[in-house]
């Protein structure tokens, strides 16, 4: 296993679950990595729903999953994470959020602190048992900082007998790299 970064760990942490995965959510769809990712490690009848705020950020990630003839198993929503409710009803095995602004974006645009909370709200009752969520927050600049204390104090809180709620950083880095939250649903 490589250790690198935030992303690459909550990598590490969900392929073993990927290969029985039925429904997986990257709430951030980005510029398409992480959704990628899960639409190449999952099996062919997986459905992959990417949520995100901007155009511009699902174009990419159509974009590359039409590269590599993976679209099919993606259904894009233009729409903030805070809404997954609204589109989904069924048991979620994986759910990833990579949060912040749109690398190589409009750096104003950001996720936030509250819709954060409300999509991680109203993905845990969804969550399927040993079903895996993911964050990735980014405390190296003011906003990122705010809602990775917001994320923290919500998780932390979470009931022990329902959800194992876990914590990765690098401890030797400069400039406060990404930490990454793992939350794992233990029984309903």
């Amino acid at each position: 296993m490589e250790v690198a970064n935030a992303v690459r760990m909550a990598h590490q942490f969900i392929i073993p679950q990927l290969h029985k995965a039925k429904l997986v959510i990257d709430a951030t769809a980005g510029n398409g990595k992480d959704t990628l990712f899960l639409a190449e490690h999952t099996p062919e009848s997986t459905t992959i729903w990417a949520f995100d705020i901007q155009q511009q950020a699902l174009f990419h990630t159509q974009l590359l999953l039409t590269q590599h003839s993976l679209s099919h198993k993606v259904r894009l929503v233009l729409d903030s994470h805070a809404n997954i409710a609204a589109y989904i009803s069924q048991p979620i095995h994986i759910a990833m959020f990579n949060l912040g602004y749109l690398p190589g974006g409009d750096h104003t645009i950001s996720t936030c602190p509250d819709s954060t909370i409300q999509a991680i709200k109203q993905t845990l009752p969804l969550l399927a048992v040993n079903g895996l969520i993911t964050v990735a927050a980014y405390p190296g600049y003011e906003h990122g900082r705010q809602e990775g204390k917001a994320v923290y104090q919500y998780i932390s809180g979470l009931d022990q007998k329902k959800y194992t709620v876990a914590c990765w950083s690098m401890v030797n880095q400069l400039n406060n790299p990404p930490i990454l939250y793992v939350i794992e649903k233990r029984k309903e």
